[in-house]
Parts: C-alpha cells; sequence; structure tokens
C-alpha cells in the first residue's frame, strides 16, 4: 500500500512538472497552435499510420502541414527523430515545432497524441480543431491500472476538440459518445458494421485493420473540407509507413516487418498475412517479445493471439529494460496452448536467425514489436538496433 502511495505522489509529482512546462512553453512561444488547424490522433492501435495518412492526403492536396509521429517529425522540409520509445514528446518541443510550423506558414499540424502526453499535461494548451479516435483495446494497463482510467485519458483529447472523429464499430463507442454529448462537443463517425457519418468501401486491396485507418483519415480530411476526389487519389499513391507490415523478403518465402505490440495489433496482423500472402501451402513463423516495465497483464494475451494464426511461435526479447527476459517470455507462453511448441531464444538476432534458418518454400517469417525503432533496452542502457540489418545479416548465413 505504501509503495502505491509513493508511486501514486511521483506521478503527481511529474503530472504537475509537465502542467508547469507546457504552461510556460505555450506562453514562451506564443501559443503557437491557436494559429492552425491541429489535428489530433489517439488510439490504442493504428495511430502512426493514420497519422502519417492524414499528412500524406493533406500533402497531396497542395496543402501546407506538418507532423509529428512514433517514426518522425516534420516540420517544412526538416524531418528529425522524434525520440527513443517516445510518440508524443515533451511539451517544450511540441510548442517550438508548432511555432516553426506557424514560421513556415503551414496551416495544417497532424499530432499523434498518446494517453500519457494526455494524462501528464504534455498536450496542455495545443488548440485542437479536430481530432480521431482508432480504437481502445487492452494496452498501457500498467500506468492506468485498467481500462477505466486508460478510457478517460484518451477521452480527453476529444473533449478538447472543436470536432471529435469516433469509431462507431469499436467497443469503446457507446462510452465515448455519451461522454462528447455531456460537453456538448460535435462528434461524427466512421465505420462499416454499423450506420455511420463516414463509411466508404475502398477499391485497393487493403487488410481488414488498414481499413479502418484508411477510413479513420478519409473522415478526417472529409472534416478538413478536402473532396472525396483528392484524398482518394491520395491514398492511392499512399505508401505505410516504416515497419508496418513492410515486407522486406519476397521470394520462395517472405520475411515481413511489423510495430505490432499490443494483442489486438498481433491478432489483427498475423490474421491478415494468413488471408492476404499465403498460398496453398506455407507455414507462418512469428518471432516476438514484449517490453519490460510496461503492462505485464498483456503477455499472455499476445501469446494466445500468436498462437490463433502462427504455425511457429520463437519468443525472444523486445526492450526487457530491468525485468528478467526469461520471465517475460514465460509469461508471454501462459497464453499459448501446452501442445503448441515454442522456441525460446533470449538473443533477438539469434531468434531472427533461427527462425530464418527454419523457412521452406512458401512460408512467411513475420517480426513484431521493433519495426522502425533504432534501439534495444537491455538492463538501463539503449543499445543500436536495427530490425531490417538483423534480416540481412539472417539472410547472409541462409543465402
Amino acid at each position: 500500500m505504501e509503495n502505491k502511495k509513493l508511486k501514486l505522489k511521483i506521478q503527481n509529482f511529474k503530472n504537475l512538472f509537465h502542467l508547469s512546462e507546457a504552461i510556460l512553453a505555450n506562453i514562451y512561444y506564443g501559443f503557437p497552435s491557436k494559429k492552425l488547424k491541429v489535428i489530433g490522433v489517439t488510439g490504442t492501435d493504428g495511430k502512426t499510420t493514420t497519422t502519417h495518412l492524414i499528412y500524406h492526403i493533406l500533402k497531396s492536396a497542395g496543402k501546407k502541414a506538418s507532423v509529428i509521429s512514433t517514426v518522425y517529425t516534420k516540420v517544412g522540409n526538416q524531418e528529425t527523430d522524434t525520440g527513443l520509445h517516445t510518440t508524443t514528446p515533451r511539451s517544450l518541443l511540441i510548442q517550438e515545432l508548432l511555432k516553426l510550423a506557424v514560421d513556415h506558414g503551414d496551416e495544417y499540424f497532424i499530432l499523434e497524441t498518446t494517453s500519457h502526453a494526455l494524462d501528464q499535461n504534455r498536450v496542455w494548451g495545443v488548440n485542437y480543431y479536430t481530432s480521431v479516435l482508432t480504437n481502445i483495446t487492452h494496452e498501457h494497463l500498467d500506468y492506468h491500472k485498467n481500462y477505466n482510467d486508460y478510457l478517460k485519458a484518451k477521452t480527453k483529447l476529444l473533449l478538447s476538440s472543436k470536432i471529435a472523429v469516433i469509431n462507431r464499430d469499436d467497443q469503446s463507442f457507446n462510452r465515448l459518445n455519451k461522454a462528447l454529448k455531456e460537453k456538448n462537443v460535435k462528434t461524427l463517425t466512421y465505420g462499416f458494421q454499423h450506420k455511420s457519418d463516414f463509411h466508404i468501401d475502398f477499391k485497393q486491396n487493403l487488410t481488414d485493420f488498414n481499413q479502418f485507418n484508411y477510413l479513420a483519415a478519409y473522415s478526417v480530411c472529409k472534416v478538413l473540407g478536402l473532396s472525396d476526389q483528392s484524398i482518394l487519389k491520395a491514398i492511392k499513391s499512399f505508401e505505410l509507413p516504416k515497419g508496418r507490415l513492410d515486407i522486406v523478403y519476397d521470394k520462395d518465402f517472405k520475411i515481413i516487418i511489423d510495430f505490432a505490440h499490443t494483442p489486438n495489433a498481433i491478432a489483427n496482423v498475423l490474421k491478415s498475412v494468413k488471408n492476404n500472402y499465403f498460398g496453398k501451402k506455407g507455414r507462418l513463423i512469428h518471432v516476438f517479445g514484449s517490453a519490460g516495465l510496461r503492462d505485464a497483464t498483456k503477455r499472455p494475451l499476445m501469446g494466445e493471439a500468436s498462437a490463433k494464426y502462427a504455425d511457429v511461435i520463437i519468443l525472444t526479447e523486445e526492450d526487457c529494460r530491468t525485468e528478467d527476459v526469461n520471465d517475460i517470455i514465460n509469461q508471454i507462453e501462459k497464453g499459448i496452448p501446452k501442445k503448441f511448441k515454442v522456441l525460446k531464444i533470449q538473443d533477438r538476432q539469434e531468434a531472427i536467425n533461427k527462425a530464418i534458418s527454419l523457412v521452406k518454400e512458401g512460408d512467411v517469417v513475420i517480426l513484431t514489436g521493433k519495426g522502425h525503432e533504432k534501439s534495444l533496452c537491455r538492463g538501463r542502457i539503449e543499445y543500436s538496433w536495427d530490425e531490417y540489418g538483423a534480416v540481412e545479416k539472417a539472410l547472409k548465413f541462409l543465402i
């Protein structure tokens, strides 16, 4: 109990610190978001793809826009990293980039916004014109403690926007819609399974979960006043962000890199791979782990999701931090049926080597959890890591 009270005090202090920093940053940079149409994108899965697609559509339509996402920040022609394991940076950097966008003459700014940033006041003072929610599934319960608190954190973004766009088909819809109505926030919906304000069948071959991401981006751009013609034309030329369902080898077998690191994301991406990348033969070989010092309750659920679609599972490290990687692996394994043969290889490079050594013609190897990230945290040290380079190393031993 004393430990919980101490953690709560520390978190309250951090929130107060971030709020103070946000107030000072807004004052110092002159509340720059008031001179932009800021678009917030939040949700458990699909935030980054949706963020990048909105940015791509706006740029393709000739609009001046900037973006902050998990993959990078881009203001004008200047592209920089967001930071290690960071999606929404600290307020000082957010406000600086918003000011740079104003100075660049931008009209729009797309800000991928996490529940942590919302709860910690990092986006205090950001004047959101519209925001969109992709979904709310099992994640970050180490921080938010329960689903209700997680949902409340996400709701903060929608409540602070002039126009909120929400997923009609998501489990969170009824509660979100009620909260938004109580505060008289203009709310629009998108979806495929229920009657919604925005519904469109995309012609191109998209995975089921990306259909929702594309519809979310389409809906936001309609709110911004863009025509169907300009939106759909841009969608045709869009390429997924790095580390999102990225086919990096495609000959007699395939290797795919994806950032999926939640039970829902793993289930969706593996299901999609099964449905779209297999012929009459072939196995799905899945390599993954789970981050240390993060939501441990999701680990067996990740194992369960993998076992539902994968034929071979190799459990390995993913930023174990100060946790024992073998403990994490064993927790993931608890969700995998006993009859399922699981390989446990602590070192991620060795796990990838093993996966690729097992391939036969028609197989698909998928690596999830790291995607575009450039470091791997072991203990308290961030080691340089490149998932793409790891695949190249493994292929050298095979080819």
